[in-house]
């Protein structure tokens, strides 16, 4: 049995799951959220409290009993508190602008380049700081690497796209012959 599986998972007051055959839905006060699951991986809603139950001893079924509780697990979070990426943008000249939804990046290449917000996705931004924001964690995390992708971090100026909270490991510059 899953460890992380195991875990029942605690609803906020404001929270509600409901189970129709292998379809989860929660609803929040931020939105709803819907995730198809394995059939043989059984949810049960028990007053405040979901359970996630595996009845089979296969190991890729062990593996999806931790997986779909965490997954159903950040649905509530998503639901209740929603889910947010920062991302710093580093260099001479780069900066960022908002166009309505979208956002638009100057950031050392002859043209600016547009990032259009996807359903789900709300884009902030000051001078140097790209903020996504979303109820569902996998499109959130998915949307910032998209952004992130446009211009990684060079390892000597650490100039480009990088998370807030990401650690750009430093080369040391070539120095002349010896």
């Amino acid at each position: 049995m899953s460890r992380i599986g195991r875990n029942p998972i605690t609803l906020p007051a404001n929270v509600t799951v409901s189970v129709n055959n292998n379809l989860v839905t929660v609803t929040g006060p931020k939105g709803t959220l819907t995730r198809e699951i394995n059939p043989k991986i059984e949810v049960k809603v028990e007053g405040s409290v979901v359970n996630v139950i595996n009845n089979n001893t296969e190991p890729q079924y062990k593996a999806y009993h931790g997986l779909y509780r965490q997954l159903i697990a950040n649905m509530v979070e998503g639901v209740d508190k929603g889910f947010q990426k920062s991302l710093n943008i580093n260099g001479v000249g780069y900066k960022v602008t908002q166009q309505g939804k979208d956002i638009v990046l100057n950031i050392g290449f002859s043209h600016p380049v547009v990032v259009n917000a996807v359903e789900g996705i709300e884009l902030s931004c000051d001078k140097t700081t790209v903020t996504v924001k979303g109820i569902d964690k996998e499109l959130v995390g998915q949307f910032a690497a998209r952004i992130r992708d446009i211009k990684p971090v060079e390892p000597y100026h650490a100039y480009g796209i990088s998370y807030t909270d990401e650690v750009v490991v430093r080369k040391e510059v070539k120095s002349g012959k010896k």
